[in-house]
Parts: structure tokens; sequence; C-alpha cells
């Protein structure tokens, strides 16, 4: 095993014994209620960065390529789970209003679970994930010539927006995060916390995996 694949692991682990013993367990779910946008944004910071990582350990089969600026990436992270806090509370609430109006189905469980999911991920991500698409081409790009001015063309010419669509947006979204995020919205409130910190994980892992499908495309 290479030395970053243990200290990954080791990082990964020390996370999962956090959450789960029973003492630091507490601490965590009292911090996560009384601080939910610190605590958003230490855990996507956290967690989303180190699904990049990953994606770069997989496709790369090493750690010498890892992405530049990993500081900014993972506070572009930090921010975006701040936002995912909020946005999380006000798709759950929304849906349970509409469901009082009569403007959806009215039911609890997968009923609501799904409604959310379905709503979040059909409106909401795939505003995030490009977002998220241009902040790290950016960083790129800054990296690459730091002189040069980056500006909003620039940034929107150089990504694949034909791989972006086909592979994050109507792939990864219909048959991975509807699915995960109805089980995300039928958990208790506490669960619900650590299952939304695991994918973000997952969400670094698939949008480094087609940062990296796109940049094979052009080779």
């Amino acid at each position: 095993m290479k030395k970053g694949d243990l200290i990954w692991g080791l990082v990964l682990a020390a996370i999962v014994a956090f959450i789960s013993v029973p003492a630091t367990h507490d601490v965590f779910m009292n911090f996560t209620s009384a601080h939910p946008y610190i605590s958003g944004f230490i855990k996507f910071a956290i967690l989303a960065t180190m699904g990049e990582l990953l994606a770069v350990r997989i496709t790369t089969k090493g750690w010498d390529r890892l992405p530049k600026g990993i500081v900014y990436r993972a506070l572009i992270w930090g921010l975006l789970g701040v936002l995912i806090v909020l946005v999380f509370e006000i798709y759950g609430s929304g849906v349970k209003a509409a469901q009082s109006k009569g403007l959806l189905l009215d039911g609890g469980g997968i009923v609501f679970a799904l409604q959310v999911s379905v709503l979040l991920n059909t409106t909401f991500a795939p505003v995030l994930m490009g977002t998220h698409k241009m902040t790290d081409t950016y960083i790129d790009l800054k990296y690459q010539n730091s002189k040069e001015k980056i500006t909003i063309g620039k940034i929107v010419k150089t990504i694949d927006w034909e791989s972006f669509f086909s592979f994050v947006i109507f792939k990864t979204l219909p048959f991975f995060w509807i699915p995960a995020h109805t089980i995300t919205f039928m958990l208790p409130p506490e669960y619900k916390v650590l299952f939304a910190a695991s994918l973000s994980l997952a969400l670094g892992l698939i949008l480094a995996v087609a940062k990296v499908k796109a940049q094979a495309k052009k080779a």
C-alpha cells in the first residue's frame, strides 16, 4: 500500500471513528445542531475534497498528480456545504407546505422524500454542480497562467459542457443522486446529517471523475 493510500484511509477512519464512538458522536451531533452552517462547511470541505483526491488516485493510479490549489478547492466545497445546509431545509419545508396546499402528493416517508429529492436534483443540483465546475476551472486556469486575466467567457469556453451534461447531469442525477437523496430525506434528522456528509465525499468523487473524463477526451 502506498503512503498516500494509508494517509487517506487513516483520515477517513478517524472521521468514521469520531462520528461512531458514542462520546464523540454526541459532541458531533450537538455541534451540528448548534452550529449547522459551520458544521456544514467543515464536513463538505473535508469529505468532498477527499472525494476529489480519491478520484485522482483512482484515475491516475498515484498521488503525484494531485490538483493544484487544493486549499482553495476545499474552501469552495465548504462554502457550497453551507449553501447545501440551507437548501436542504428550504426544500424539505417547501415540499411540506406544498403538500398542505394540495400542490404535491400528500404523505410522509418515501412519498415525501422522493418529491424532495426529485425537486432538489432537477432544480438546485444542476446549478450547484455547474457553479462548482466553473470555480474549479477558474482555479485550474489560474495555476496554468497566474498572470493571465481569467474571464467568465474563457471559463465557459474551457469547460467541456457536453461531457458535463452527458455524465454529471443526465447520468449521475437520475441514477445516483435522486435515489441517494430519497434515502437522505427518509432518515431522522441526526442520521440525515451523517448520510449527507458521506454523500459529499461521493459528490467530490463524481465531479472529479467527470473532470478527468473530459480531460481524457481532449487529449
